[in-house]
């Protein structure tokens, strides 16, 4: 079996790491921990006043992803030491590249949390969970947590 844990830093996430950790896989089963670097928007700036501000973000981003991937690989090796556990930073758009990544390596299910926002946000920023539900070429389970406090850990 091939888990596509999907991952962003949030309370959320860890929640899907925390029910990924407590099933009985199959012998064998594989989990790539993915983290997507989403910076702020690249925009048409013909005098590259904007780039060095988006380049920032994108560093940061990258070292978020990677601190997180460190986090979920450590707490899945220490309590299923038999699953084999890979991990991916990719940049772009959070829902494209977890569904492409998906058909890419050829999951059989992408495990995510969800960040339960009420209707008006998701109208203005789109749900990520949503879409990969939608469009994702394998299951989806989508792990809720009752979590309070900030979305992102400090």
């Amino acid at each position: 079996m091939k888990i596509l844990l999907a991952i962003d830093g949030s309370v959320y996430s860890e929640a899907a790491v925390q029910e990924l950790v407590h099933r009985p896989w199959p012998s064998g089963t594989q989990v790539e921990i993915l983290s997507v670097a989403y910076p702020s928007p690249d925009i048409f700036d013909p005098l590259l006043v904007g780039k060095a501000f988006h380049l920032d973000s994108l560093n940061k981003e990258r070292k978020r992803a990677r601190r997180d991937i460190d986090e979920a690989a450590a707490t899945i090796q220490r309590n299923t030491p038999f699953l084999e556990v890979s991990t991916k930073i990719v940049d772009g758009s959070p829902k494209d590249v977890i569904i492409q990544e998906a058909a890419d390596w050829g999951a059989n299910l992408i495990m995510m949390g969800s960040h339960g926002y009420g209707a008006a946000v998701r109208f203005l920023l789109g749900s990520v969970a949503h879409a990969v539900a939608l469009h994702a070429p394998c299951s989806v389970e989508i792990v809720r947590s009752p979590a309070t406090g900030p979305a992102r850990k400090a």
